[in-house]
């Protein structure tokens, strides 16, 4: 695959990338991203594989934990593997919408107001502790997740490509935050939980930060291009008719649920249809299979649904009432 120069950040590319012509050369740029992230940030390889997932499936990225398990960390070292342009905003519960999207500024020599853009305009966005600002700010993000761009004062201006939104946030129960509206988390291609590392990559870490920050030092190792080429290439990757109805049917039963009020949408289904495409392609195949879609119900399904006693604060596991569809849902084998 070739590797051609990087791009604006905020100007769409003049040319379409063409797909690597087999599956191996993808999986091969791919694990070297994988390795790439896996070298600063230790002892998670399931969840760097579920990031390299919502990358190639041209998906957002939600990451879940308590502070302090490397949720940032993860997000900086995927913008840096990408060599995209890259933004950080630290959420706070005074940020406004206009400090992500931009501002028009008064001129007074031009006497004209000039836009200027902010952090949204970039490739990689990390929006830290997301749930700490208001709902009002939240949802300021909405369009450019769904629609890859952002509209101020009646101008719709693009964003990226590629554009890719890695999020993280703190438990709901944590002081100070605000939960995400169901409308902006059905915008994220895949939630993943960080989790504690084991000991061993824990002692790995103290080592590894003795003399400073391993994640100055990281390298790109894909460009833009490749990473639209990647996501191109997934597009075409074989869902036999079958799978597809396994798809729907654990879909479907999500809405169908007791313990379930408000079920998997079809922007889920869509969503789910391209992950179980993209990771079929980062293992290297071309034709998705039934563990695909078995393995990806938890990211895909969890943070869309909303159970019972959930506005009191008493709601069912979303976990374990996937684990409960899973079971039920006759696979395919």
């Amino acid at each position: 695959m070739s590797h051609l120069p990087n791009v604006s950040p905020s100007l769409p590319l003049t040319r379409t990338p063409t797909p690597p012509q087999n599956s191996t050369e993808i999986q091969t740029v791919l694990l070297r991203l994988r390795e790439n992230i896996a070298s600063v940030f230790l002892g998670k390889p399931d969840v760097i594989r579920l990031a390299v997932i919502a990358l190639v499936a041209d998906g957002h990225l939600l990451l879940e934990d308590v502070p302090g398990v490397g949720k940032t960390l993860l997000g900086k070292a995927i913008a840096k593997s990408l060599g995209c342009g890259f933004q950080r905003i630290q959420f706070t519960p005074d940020l406004l919408p206009g400090d992500l999207t931009g501002t028009s500024v008064f001129q007074q020599d031009r006497g004209t107001f000039t836009f200027q853009p902010g952090p949204v305009f970039t490739q990689v966005l990390l929006a830290d502790e997301i749930n700490r600002a208001t709902l009002r700010t939240q949802s300021a993000l909405l369009e450019a997740m769904s629609e890859r761009q952002v509209t101020v004062d009646g101008v719709t201006r693009p964003l990226g490509p590629p554009y890719l939104v890695l999020a993280t946030q703190n438990p709901y129960e944590f002081e100070g935050t605000y939960p995400l509206p169901e409308s902006q988390l059905d915008r994220f291609l895949l939630r993943v939980k960080v989790g504690y590392p084991n000991r061993a990559a824990e002692r790995a870490i103290l080592t590894q930060h003795r003399v400073g920050e391993p994640i100055d030092q990281l390298a790109s190792v894909l460009t833009p291009e490749d990473v639209l080429a990647v996501q191109a290439a997934a597009r075409a990757v074989r869902v036999e008719e079958s799978l597809t109805d396994y798809l729907l049917a654990i879909v479907e039963a999500s809405r169908q649920h007791p313990q379930i009020v408000l079920g998997a949408s079809t922007r889920a289904a869509l969503a789910y249809y391209r992950a179980a495409q993209a990771a079929a392609l980062t293992d290297g195949r071309d034709y998705v299979t039934p563990d695909d879609v078995k393995a990806l119900a938890h990211p895909v399904l969890t943070h869309r649904l909303i159970t019972r006693g959930w506005d009191q604060g008493q709601h069912h596991d979303a976990d374990t009432l996937v684990d409960d569809i899973l079971h039920k849902v006759p696979a395919l084998v």
